[in-house]
């Protein structure tokens, strides 16, 4: 009999809509090894101006791709990150109780639960559904609460509020059958706050694992391949193009990525060209800034489609990460999507942020200074930009050799070893 595994993640749907993402390359890969995978999510798609699966008057709706059942449960639409998206959390927790009692019934119960934040509400109910069915339940930290809402200033470490979520926290690892950290620190944060059991506490570390996030290498490369854009900017094979894919928003600094474009100009590099792509509350004024002051080495090339993301990143020359608020948060490692898309393209990743377990680092697939400044990656990036091409190739070989290790089908070997 195939084993049932149901993968619950509050935020799920977009992946069923992209036919992408973390759980779903974990389902496809397990349906294709003898599973059957369920994910649970919300109906709504979070970060999409109030859009969700349309679900009529039902409390739940259940929806099958490529021989993945997904069920969409129940919630109220939010925006932004106030009070409407706290209750869409408690709406998602509190549905998901009666739903899974009566899948089971239907459809029989699961072998293993996979849960995984972000925040830890999912992680709560999968454990209690657990017990309730008699089954294990394996939990996956992909966000540290309320490490990270402390870390960004947004609670304060001593007050009673705080310590009562970490007092939750501290409840799901203890109770967690396993643990999975998408950040490769995720043990030492453990033993920091002294929960482990050699310091007293009621955590076994043989228990927390590392599954980092990744890329689906086949789709990525089919993708490459099939979905071509038609952009003189990205053929052009007499620039060397320094490339960004992803929201043009405060947190991932672009602004920081225009005044070294700015900066590379008023050099006189004018094979260097700067490239855009995405969209976000930033992108205007950056844009208008670029205008204005007739910086002619930066395009913003506005929102594409994820499935030509592949080819876009294959045509770089060097990719760029950018963070804008570096903490401490940094020591326990990175799980960045874009990261693995990145690596993926065969092309060096310049970065501004010394991980914990870097991984441009360990596999020596690009550059990073940590808390750069403008000046510093101005210097790399033409460095990078005049290197002997077989030394270029050595970074774009070790690129591939990271996508390979952190392919979806390598990440799920790990993961079925845990079931």
């Amino acid at each position: 009999m195939k084993k049932n595994i149901w993968l619950i993640n509050h935020y799920a749907a977009a992946m069923y809509l992209d036919r992408a993402g973390r759980h779903y390359s974990f389902a496809k890969n397990l349906n294709e090894r003898g599973y059957s995978p369920t994910i649970f999510c919300a109906s709504t798609i979070h970060n999409s101006n109030n859009e969700s699966i349309e679900l009529g008057n039902e409390k739940y709706l259940i929806n099958q791709v490529q021989d993945i059942s997904f069920v969409f449960i129940k919630t109220p639409s939010y925006s932004g990150n106030g009070m409407q998206r706290i209750k869409n959390m408690f709406s998602f927790y509190r549905n998901l109780f009666p739903v899974a009692k009566e899948y089971a019934k239907k459809y029989g119960k699961p072998d293993t639960i996979v849960a995984s934040s972000v925040h830890p509400l999912t992680l709560v109910a999968a454990i209690k559904i657990a017990k309730k069915l008699g089954v294990p339940c394996i939990c996956e930290v992909r966000d540290l609460w309320p490490e990270s809402l402390v870390a960004y200033g947004i609670l304060k470490r001593k007050s009673l509020f705080t310590k009562l979520l970490y007092t939750g926290e501290k409840w799901i690892y203890k109770n967690a059958d396993k643990l999975i950290f998408t950040m490769e620190g995720g043990k030492d944060y453990i033993i920091e706050r002294g929960w482990d059991k050699n310091s007293g506490g009621p955590i076994d570390v043989k228990n927390i694992y590392h599954i980092n996030n990744g890329v689906d290498l086949e789709k990525f490369n089919f993708n490459k391949n099939e979905f071509v854009l038609d952009d003189s900017d990205l053929s052009n094979e007499e620039t060397f193009k320094v490339v960004y894919t992803g929201s043009i928003r405060q947190a991932n600094n672009v602004k920081k990525i225009v005044e070294i474009g700015e900066n590379i100009h008023h050099r006189g590099y004018k094979n260097i060209q700067f490239l855009i792509y995405g969209k976000g509350p930033d992108k205007e004024s950056l844009e208008n800034y670029c205008v204005e002051n007739e910086i002619t080495n930066i395009k913003f090339k506005g929102f594409i489609d994820k499935k030509y993301i592949p080819y876009v990143l294959s045509q770089s020359n060097l990719n760029i990460i950018q963070l804008f608020d570096q903490n401490e948060l940094k020591q326990y490692g990175a799980s960045l999507n874009k990261m693995f898309d990145y690596f993926a393209s065969g092309k060096p990743t310049i970065s501004d942020c010394l991980f914990g377990y870097d991984l441009i680092q360990k596999y020596k697939c690009g550059i990073v200074i940590d808390n750069a400044t403008v000046e510093q990656l101005t210097e790399a990036i033409v460095e990078m930009s005049e290197l002997p091409q077989e030394q270029y190739e050595v970074y774009c070989k070790n690129a591939l050799i990271a996508a390979r290790d952190y392919d979806f089908k390598v990440l799920t070997n790990q993961l079925e070893k845990l079931l």
